[in-house]
């Protein structure tokens, strides 16, 4: 399956660089299927969110797309995201960022729409010849914490304008979940999008429910996807949100995968699983599949198990257990200060090979966002790295709320994790 599914990475490789530009087509297949085809080739998205991330590592572990959330950040331009991108042989779905409401943009505002419009279009224009070039995402969950729905639009004049320019690739435009109220809006004021894509994490179990009852009946994509969201898990009771560990994650994408997206091969084109990179959001481990070393950690395999049917040859480790003070997770932990408290995990390795364990003890977060919006990591208050699983540590000198993580990492660069949020009394 690897060999199969890299092969297709190749042929795209090559379809793509025999043109100037991709044709890029949403019709249905033999079995009547909705499905993009790429210069007359079918295209089922085996995707990431990718944007600072490994695209190299994407097309190894069997990924044929990523998608992005704007067409500049402060790494790298458009035009150099999509040159690596077709370097590797893969599809690039462009987001092109519009602003949202909850961050103050009035779309009652006719000034500021026209900027926006005529930002956006010069965008298409450099980049709707591109080869690696699949489609545009046109705004980011621009329902989220939203009332005025002329948003769409906006989305609606945007689509148009893309059509208008660039022919060759269809639109679309991303929801934070679905809801029945934006998805009537969408159907008599936004009728230009080729498919409609939806994000939505640990409710993505319900997602063929949600989209029955809110009303949609044609194509759609799941463009983010992953971990269990922080609004969604158990809490302690100080009001801090409880991770899943790495080994739970990777479990919870595979059943997710089979449930929610390979459930529907009538109207879904597949999908983009969050975040092939590392980035801090509530932690620096809540929702990226790699480390900010670079470490890829076990979703990174089950995405490879999903996409091609193999598992990688050398898997990460695997995180079984790991308790604090006696205690999980889920057990409230309430330590003094500057007692000493034994912590305890137990990993194992499917190829026995030797691991290290890096232990962590960070500040819970306080700068805290929505919706993907920027955060700031904690500083570090301990980092040591041992041979050996089990320690004894110093509660933290000043009162508050902590997390302790632990990062078990075989010689290659493969990491599990997992993190115990404790509380620090007088």
């Amino acid at each position: 399956m690897i060999v199969f599914a890299m092969a297709v990475v190749f042929m795209l490789a090559c379809t793509a660089s025999s043109s100037k530009v991709a044709k890029v087509e949403l019709k249905k297949n033999e079995a009547g299927y909705q499905r993009l085809y790429v210069n007359s080739q079918e295209f089922y998205v085996n995707g990431a969110g990718l944007e600072f991330g490994n695209m190299e590592a994407l097309a190894e572990y069997g990924g044929n797309s990523f998608r992005t959330w704007r067409t500049r950040n402060e790494s790298e331009d458009a035009i150099e995201v999509l040159d690596r991108a077709h370097k590797n042989g893969l599809m690039v779905l462009m987001g092109l960022d519009v602003a949202r409401e909850r961050h103050g943009f009035d779309y009652n505002d006719a000034d500021e729409v026209k900027k926006q419009f005529e930002y956006l279009k010069g965008e298409v224009e450099r980049l709707k010849d591109h080869p690696a070039l699949l489609g545009w995402a046109i705004g980011n969950e621009l329902n989220l914490e939203a009332d005025n729905l002329k948003v769409y639009d906006a989305v609606e004049e945007i689509s148009r304008m893309i059509h208008e320019l660039d022919p060759n690739h269809p639109t679309t435009t991303t929801m934070a979940g679905i809801g029945k109220r934006e998805v009537d809006y969408i159907k008599e004021h936004c009728t230009d999008i080729d498919f409609l894509s939806i994000q939505m994490y640990g409710d993505i179990v319900n997602l063929q429910k949600r989209i029955g009852d809110a009303g949609w009946e044609g194509p759609y994509m799941v463009t983010e996807w992953g971990a269990t969201g922080h609004w969604e898990v158990a809490r302690t009771e100080w009001d801090v949100a409880i991770e899943q560990t790495s080994r739970e994650k990777a479990e919870a994408f595979i059943e997710r995968y089979e449930l929610a997206i390979q459930a529907d091969p009538v109207n879904c084109l597949g999908s983009y699983v969050f975040l092939w990179a590392q980035k801090q959001e509530r932690t620096p481990t809540w929702y990226g599949m790699f480390l900010a070393n670079g470490n890829v950690t076990e979703t990174v395999d089950a995405m490879q198990f999903v996409w091609t049917g193999a598992w990688p040859e050398n898997r990460c480790p695997t995180l079984v257990s790991f308790i604090l003070d006696g205690k999980t997770a889920y057990d409230n932990i309430k330590l003094k200060v500057g007692e000493k408290y034994k912590a305890i995990v137990l990993a194992t390795d499917y190829e026995n090979d030797p691991i290290v364990y890096r232990w962590e003890i960070l500040p819970e977060s306080t700068d805290l966002g929505m919706g993907g919006d920027y955060e700031s990591r904690p500083e570090t208050l301990l980092s040591m790295e041992l041979e050996q699983s089990e320690i004894e540590l110093d509660a933290p000198s000043t009162p508050g709320a902590y997390r302790l993580f632990i990062y078990a990492t075989d010689n290659g660069n493969r990491s599990a994790t997992a993190n115990i949020p404790f509380f620090v009394e007088e």
